[in-house]
Parts: C-alpha cells; sequence; structure tokens
C-alpha cells in the first residue's frame, strides 16, 4: 500500500513538472469579435519554449501570411489585421519556429460581407430572372432572407409562394423569380445575411423588358434597309430619264460631225 501511495506521488511530481515546462502561448485577445471594421492587433506571448526560437509567422486558415515571417528570436511576436482584411475575418495562428514548432491560433468574428454577384441584373417579360448574393466572411452566415425594396418599404421573400424560390448555402443565396412581370417584378432587391456577430445585406436593381423588346434591333435594321432602298429607287427613277435624253443628244450630235466628214471627205475628192 505504501508502494503504490509513493508510486502515485511520483507520477504527481512528473506531471506537474512536466506541465511546468510545457511552452505556452499566450493570446491577446483570445478571440476577436469586430462588428466596427477597424484594424485588430493580435498578439502573442511563449513562454517555456522547448528549444531557442529560430523565428516566427503567422498564418491565416492553415496558409502563411505573406511578409510575416521573422528570423528573430522574439516570444513575443504581433501582427496587424487590416480593415480591408477585415471583412472576411478568419482563424488566425502565430507560429513559434521551435523544435518542434508551436503554435496558437485566435478566432476573429466579423459582421457578414455579403456581396451581390451583380448589382444591376435584367430579363425579358415571362422568363426566369435569377439574382445572387455571396458571402465569405467568418464565421459564414447562419440564415439568408430576401426583400423587395419600395421606397423606405421592405417587403419579405417568403421562399415558395407565388412565383419566388429561395436556395442558400452558407456562402450563397439565390432568389429565382418565374415568369416575370414588368409591373411586379421590376425594381430593387436586398440579400441580408446573418451570423452570431449580427448581419450584413446588399441590393440589386432588377430591369425588365418587354419580350418585344429583342426585336427592336432587327425591326431598326430592317426599316435602315427599307428607307435605303426607297431612296436608291428614287434616285434611280428621277435620273433615267435625264440620262436618256442626254444619250439622244450625243447620238444626234455624233451623227451630225459624221454626216459633216463625208461630206469634207466627198469634196477633197472631186
Amino acid at each position: 500500500m505504501a508502494l503504490l501511495v509513493s508510486l502515485g506521488a511520483l507520477l504527481a511530481c512528473l506531471c506537474a513538472a512536466n506541465a511546468m515546462t510545457d511552452p505556452v502561448i499566450v493570446t491577446m485577445p483570445s478571440e476577436v469579435v469586430n462588428n466596427t471594421e477597424t484594424t485588430v492587433r493580435l498578439s502573442c506571448n511563449l513562454t517555456n519554449p522547448t528549444s531557442p526560437v529560430a523565428g516566427s509567422h503567422w498564418e491565416k486558415d492553415g496558409k502563411k501570411i505573406e511578409n510575416s515571417a521573422d528570423t528573430k528570436p522574439n516570444t513575443v511576436i504581433q501582427y496587424t489585421i487590416s480593415k480591408a482584411d477585415l471583412q472576411s475575418g478568419g482563424v488566425y495562428y502565430c507560429v513559434f519556429l521551435t523544435s518542434p514548432k508551436v503554435n496558437s491560433s485566435i478566432e476573429v468574428k466579423v459582421l457578414p460581407h455579403v456581396k451581390a454577384y451583380k448589382h444591376s441584373e435584367q430579363g425579358n417579360e415571362n422568363d426566369k430572372g435569377v439574382l445572387t448574393c455571396t458571402c465569405h466572411s467568418y464565421p459564414l452566415p447562419t440564415d439568408w432572407q430576401w426583400f423587395k425594396v419600395i421606397g423606405d418599404k421592405k417587403t419579405l421573400i417568403t421562399n415558395g409562394t407565388e412565383r419566388f424560390e429561395v436556395r442558400s448555402t452558407p456562402d450563397k443565396s439565390i432568389l429565382s423569380i418565374g415568369e416575370l412581370d414588368i409591373e411586379k417584378d421590376a425594381g430593387d432587391y436586398e440579400c441580408l445575411a446573418t451570423n452570431e456577430v449580427g448581419s450584413g445585406s446588399d441590393k440589386i436593381q432588377l430591369r425588365v423588358r418587354s419580350r418585344l423588346a429583342a426585336l427592336w434591333p432587327f425591326l431598326g435594321i430592317v426599316a435602315e434597309v427599307i428607307i435605303l432602298v426607297t431612296v436608291i429607287f428614287i434616285y434611280e427613277k428621277r435620273r433615267k430619264p435625264d440620262e436618256i435624253t442626254d444619250g439622244t443628244q450625243y447620238r444626234k450630235s455624233n451623227a451630225a460631225t459624221n454626216h459633216k466628214d463625208q461630206n469634207v471627205r466627198q469634196r477633197n475628192c472631186n
């Protein structure tokens, strides 16, 4: 019994010693929730490294960030996330080049940065209209909604009602409108995505053309051809009588000249 107690105490001491000597990375902050899109500075502090630090770098979502590498043996490193990079957020890692290398992660959560595939879409009457929005922010949206916007009023579009169909994945949402109507469907639409931080949205303007609109360029060409043919016909009709008259006068003039030449030759012969 005493032997078992002694073994237990020895194991506890060994575990405590290992716990005291294991490398520890303290991240500041441990998690970022940013809904103001201002710059954020991340910091990592390494204690009890297992070997000298040969350098460090930062990674995002498991990929090395360019220009973040440092060959100095620093145990405290920092990285500033720009406002542009904060639109997507993500998981950042501070990596220390020890043997073996050690790292720690910091989650940077931001509002959904929603972007319309096209801010202006158009379709023909009675055809199908398709509007698309995407979002690549972290974390990805858990809910998508579509609205028809008229002035300051927004009307929620319910999936499966009338001619509307909404198909969504975490990073994309598609609104399909069957049998487009010029009066009912033309106008502004808003796609809104929501994650645990908040919501973000973007707008799309939908233009609906008459089915005859596609024929207008062809009809314009036909009209131009008809006008051109008419002008040519009128011009030719006015020009031909003058040409005939000019031709007759020319023939008469030639005949008179030839007759005079014959008379001259006859007198010379006599």
